[in-house]
């Protein structure tokens, strides 16, 4: 990793006020993404407690698995900063390095101590979860950091972020928290590795969800590269925005997140028989009808709302993390 050429940032030198610094480590925590890594932990919890009606209710291990996951996600963010610094000046100059509100000495803290405390906390939670936070970090490094530095290479690189995001965290957290529960008691951060009812076996509405998941996050995938197109051209990072220009990865993204729309309803009439149909049919529909609204209006050569569309993606990612557990729970 390059260090910075003046060594600390003013605002590590000046010493940031609290309120400053935290303002500055949520930015570098790519909000966003906290907020969906959040609401994935709190949904395949739900997912798994669905078919106990709460008879038994572990918190302990849900509290713990949502740090580790935290912690994992601001490493793999924070390592993508680390090394597009001078990219982020052009494509996001509000990031805490890219702006210099930090050195990049305390980027490498922050990334160390995530990492380590993601790794540590889900060595004492178990196998599954080990697994979950461990391949996720493995994939996060190789995405970001050189020799091998996945993200330049489109196909790699969506495939880094679906993989993660869609089929690791959802099937790895399901087997976590169902194996939690299965033990009949709240498992204690230094019971040990307890393998007593460990399961494989992932229900139907997990799978569902799963694929529903991984299908969007490469809609995600594609289309984040839009408002990013000047830097990443610059220093030759090839995205399929460049390969293919914003128009056709705008429409390409708009379809796909079309047909998670509509699969995720047929999949509640043909394989789902215990989710409200009607709930699930409904909520679907009118999150795919704002969808293709608000995109007819977006002018593709205005940075500002093609970033906003794709917070309204995000927006949408979030709000499935309700409507599946919810429809579950309303079965």
């Amino acid at each position: 990793m390059s260090n910075d050429s003046a060594g600390k940032s003013e605002s590590d030198r000046n010493g940031l006020v609290p309120e400053g610094w935290l303002r500055a480590f949520w930015e570098f925590s790519r909000p966003h993404t906290i907020i969906g890594t959040s609401l994935s932990v709190l949904a395949l919890y739900a997912i798994a407690q669905s078919d106990l009606l709460l008879a038994n209710p572990v918190f302990l291990p849900l509290a713990l698995a949502w740090l580790a996951c935290i912690c994992g996600n601001i490493y793999i963010v924070g390592l993508n900063q680390l090394e597009d610094v001078e990219i982020d000046k052009i494509n996001k100059p509000y990031l805490p390095l890219a702006s210099g509100e930090f050195s990049q000495k305390t980027g490498e803290l922050i990334v160390a101590l995530t990492g380590a405390i993601a790794i540590l906390t889900a060595i004492f939670q178990g196998p599954f979860l080990l697994a979950t936070v461990g391949v996720s970090l493995a994939i996060g490094t190789a995405y970001s950091l050189p020799p091998i530095r996945l993200k330049r290479f489109p196909f790699w690189a969506a495939l880094c972020i679906f993989t993660v995001r869609g089929a690791i965290v959802n099937l790895g957290l399901f087997l976590h928290f169902n194996w939690v529960l299965s033990l009949g008691r709240a498992k204690s951060v230094f019971s040990g590795w307890d393998l007593e009812s460990l399961s494989v076996a992932i229900p139907g509405k997990v799978w569902v969800l799963t694929v529903f998941v991984v299908v969007f996050t490469f809609a995600i995938a594609i289309f984040k590269d839009i408002p990013d197109m000047e830097g990443d051209r610059q220093y030759n990072i090839t995205t399929f925005t460049i390969k293919m220009g914003k128009p056709a990865v705008f429409d390409l993204s708009r379809w796909v997140l079309t047909v998670c729309y509509v699969g995720i309803i047929l999949a509640g009439v043909l394989i789902l028989p215990n989710v409200n149909l009607g709930f699930m049919a409904l909520t679907h529909v009118v999150a795919l009808g704002l969808m293709w609204f608000w995109s007819i209006k977006v002018d593709l050569e205005d940075k500002m709302q093609v970033a906003q569309f794709y917070q309204l993606i995000w927006k949408l990612f979030f709000l499935e993390y309700i409507i599946f557990p919810a429809a579950c729970w309303l079965g």
